[in-house]
């Protein structure tokens, strides 16, 4: 009696050991709380029922979000737009602020010689440094036939021969190409907050956005039939001034 009651216990206690002991392939793997490489660009694992990872996803994952959000504020800003309540005025300055005004890339570029200690370029020709103590001088030579009062934007510049036009100061580039007014024109912006124009001109030697050091060529001019003055203004705050008032000027008609 008590050898079979030992057998029962033991057979028992087998029973037990064998229920407790999981085998290997059922073992769940543990999951790292930073994620992996692939996860940030969109490839995220899926477990399977073994219990192995399976890499699966694509970049597609990534740029749908991203589409998702730029819908989200686009709608956002169309909102704004349309809810009329004082709350809201202030967002709506800055919005029209952001989309009308011109980046204020020369005052950029100051920053970064002042704080690198070299101006900033985005083409492999670096821009040549000039002393800025000196004073500024008409972008061209030649005689000025007609003033600002008269033009109420700008002068004319007649060089009488072909020669280069020059930027007043250092900038940046915010336009070069046909204006229907002053035709091939080219517009410097500068770290001060102002514009100069430069237009009639025969050809453009600057592209968009480049950063130019001062008395740097803009472009060229030749006198022809249709066209023997060089157009040159500065506008500040938005409104025009007489460039003879902050250039120095040898000869006035």
């Amino acid at each position: 009696m008590d050898k079979d009651i030992r057998k029962i216990r033991k057979s028992i206690e087998q029973r037990k050991k064998s229920r407790g002991r999981a085998p290997d392939s059922t073992k769940k793997q543990l999951l790292s709380l930073s994620p992996e490489p692939e996860e940030r660009h969109g490839y995220y694992p899926v477990y399977t029922g073994s219990g192995e990872l399976e890499g699966k996803g694509s970049p597609a994952a990534g740029i749908a979000v991203k589409g998702i959000l730029s819908v989200m504020l686009f709608f956002g800003t169309a909102l704004v737009w349309q809810v009329d309540s004082d709350a809201l005025q202030k967002p709506k300055e800055w919005a029209n602020q952001a989309l009308t005004d011109e980046f204020p890339f020369a005052r950029a570029n100051m920053w970064y010689k002042q704080a690198f200690g070299r101006p900033l370029s985005l083409s492999p020709n670096p821009v040549a440094e000039v002393d800025q103590s000196q004073s500024m001088a008409l972008p061209v030579n030649g005689n000025i036939t007609e003033t600002f009062d008269a033009n109420g934007t700008g002068i004319m510049i007649e060089p009488g021969e072909t020669s280069n036009v020059s930027t007043i100061k250092e900038g940046v580039v915010i336009f070069a190409g046909n204006d229907k007014e002053t035709n091939k024109t080219v517009t410097v912006q500068h770290a001060d907050g102002s514009v100069s124009n430069y237009g009639n001109l025969s050809s453009i030697d600057v592209h968009l956005y480049q950063f130019i050091s001062a008395s740097q060529a803009v472009g060229s001019f030749t006198p022809s039939s249709e066209s023997e003055m060089v157009y040159f203004s500065i506008e500040k705050n938005d409104d025009y001034i007489d460039p003879v008032q902050v250039i120095q000027v040898d000869e006035l008609p």
